[in-house]
């Protein structure tokens, strides 16, 4: 009995000294050799990926955009089709790609045949990200999970754990419940188009030190804490990771991922985490319901690497039942462009540690005073006083505000004028347009020999 006393008395110090090291949040029981190279290597794509202009990437996201929209004003003026409609799936109308990224590849009817196009879509700050395009086509065909040291041939974790470049799809609809993290290689799509694939019910998406990801179409949703185990990460590797958070989407110090298309709701955590120095990213075309802490860039107020990053949220629809964290930031600058916020309880764009955030031509509506009438203010900062966030870059250009939406700016209200060869000043397109821009977000019906 003493001895098994002094085994368990072991086991909470190993824990306990386990999270106090300054990589526990990457879930990693043994820091080895293979990991610390990882890592620097990372860093090292960090550094090279990071934008030293920024306001470049913002304007030309808004110019293509803007052109967009004067190319589409005829088909909204005609359409009056309501979003919900959209959102039962109902609307038989022609193809209406109401944003760039969608205006790119979504109305060919032959999109099946050159799935490759979709990685010369992307914009905003993950447009860097070009998956497995030109490497194989991977089909995934068993929805399986059981193996995490050897995942079998044709499921999920066995495509995302290879070296090499993929394309990886799906031969049918599936539910893939995880029974651990899915820990992906770089240099990777996943792309559900043609199917319903739902990562439900398990463990959610890990994207460690990696590079090159785009994840497409999914349907993400209960997202539960893995337990931890012996889980295979790649071809020649694999270790013992501790408790996962229980996060849809977690990228840690990762560079160049894009994610389009998804619909996330319900996880443990948060449905998508950006932390760790990770950078050039895009979040694009989402819709996010019923789920309380949405998005977290920078998990904390020592990891300074997070200055590097740059994330952008574009044409996303948070719908239903959001609370907060849309996004919640630390560090790095962050545009939110054209998203349209129909919902919140608590507040939408939050942060601490002086993040730049650019909000531009998104739609603000409040809760109505019978949900929550103290909850009006879009913005909320955190653990400082007026006089240190005062000096914050927070800043709205063409923003549209209803039911008493307010957005409290921060920061040289003159920046953009005073700098004026950082910015192309061109403008976000027009708000009054976001619902029709989001109109179609979250993971579509697309079908084989039809235009999405």
């Amino acid at each position: 009995m003493e001895r098994a006393n002094s085994y368990s008395f072991l086991i909470i110090v190993l824990v306990t000294a386990v999270s106090l090291l300054p990589w526990s949040e990457a879930h990693i029981l043994e820091y080895d050799e293979y990991w610390t190279k990882q890592s620097a290597e990372a860093w090292n794509r960090t550094l090279a990926s990071y934008e030293p202009n920024p306001a470049k990437i913002v304007s030309h996201l808004n110019l293509h955009a803007d052109r967009v929209l004067k190319e589409i004003k005829h088909e909204i003026a005609s359409n009056g089709t309501r979003r919900q409609l959209v959102r039962a799936n109902i609307y038989n109308g022609p193809c209406m790609a109401t944003n760039p990224i969608d205006r790119c590849w979504r109305c060919n009817p032959n999109w099946a045949n050159n799935r490759f196009r979709l990685a010369d879509c992307g914009l905003g700050f993950g447009h860097k990200a070009k998956g497995g395009k030109n490497g194989k086509i991977y089909v995934v065909n068993d929805s399986s999970d059981n193996d995490m040291l050897n995942p079998k041939v044709g499921t999920l974790r066995h495509a995302v754990i290879q070296k090499e470049p993929l394309w990886i799809i799906f031969d049918r609809s599936m539910v893939i419940r995880l029974n651990q993290e899915l820990i992906m290689e770089s240099d990777k799509t996943i792309d559900a188009r043609g199917a319903n694939v739902y990562i439900a019910h398990g463990a959610g998406i890990t994207i460690q030190f990696r590079k090159n990801i785009i994840i497409h179409g999914l349907r993400i949703h209960n997202i539960q804490r893995g337990s931890g185990g012996v889980i295979r990460d790649s071809t020649d590797h694999f270790g013992f990771r501790t408790q996962s958070d229980g996060d849809g989407i977690s990228i840690f110090g990762s560079q160049d991922i894009w994610i389009d298309h998804v619909s996330m709701t319900k996880c443990s955590d948060g449905l998508i985490d950006a932390i760790m120095g990770s950078t050039g990213i895009t979040i694009s075309n989402g819709h996010f319901t019923d789920h309380d802490e949405a998005m977290l860039f920078g998990a904390s107020d020592s990891h300074t690497q997070d200055e590097k990053m740059q994330i952008t949220v574009a044409f996303n629809h948070f719908g239903k039942r959001m609370v907060q964290r849309m996004p919640r930031c630390r560090f790095g600058y962050i545009h939110v462009v054209n998203n349209d916020y129909t919902h919140w309880n608590m507040y939408a764009i939050g942060g601490s540690m002086h993040p730049t955030i650019i909000s531009q031509g998104n739609r603000f509506i409040a809760p109505p005073e019978t949900t929550n009438r103290f909850a009006k203010e879009v913005t909320k900062r955190e653990y400082v006083p007026e006089s240190v966030w005062s000096k914050w870059t927070w800043r709205s250009q063409g923003d549209l505000f209803m039911r008493g939406a307010f957005f409290v700016q921060s920061g040289d209200p003159d920046y953009t004028s005073k700098h004026p060869e950082l910015y192309d000043l061109i403008e976000p397109a027009d708000a009054k347009h976001v619902e029709h821009m989001t109109k179609f977000a979250g993971s579509l019906n697309c079908k084989v020999g039809e235009a999405c």
